[in-house]
């Protein structure tokens, strides 16, 4: 029953960052503070499901078909998110 949910939980997950599409058509959200935080958002949570889905996958044992399809989106996620990241603290650096 827990690899359901985490199953469930982690597939979930795998939508979540494609809900920037839709927030990014409105004004607002195009603006510097508001986009910065919108998009630092996104990316701490793909990153937190990417690990999330490793920590399922790795120590609670949810190893069916759908665990590792979860599991290769949600990692390739984090890189993302990381890379993300990684573009806004850059330049701020240099």
């Amino acid at each position: 029953m827990k690899n359901k949910i985490l199953t469930v939980v982690s597939a979930i997950m795998l939508f979540v960052p494609w809900t920037i599409l839709p927030l990014r058509t409105f004004d607002w959200a195009l603006e510097s503070p508001i986009a910065e935080i919108m998009i630092s958002c996104y990316a701490a949570f793909m990153i937190f499901s990417g690990v999330f889905t490793i920590i399922s996958y790795v120590k609670a044992k949810a190893q069916n078909n759908l665990m590792k399809v979860c599991l290769v989106v949600n990692s390739l996620y984090a890189v993302a998110g990381v890379a993300t990241f990684g573009m806004m603290v850059l330049p701020k650096i240099m």
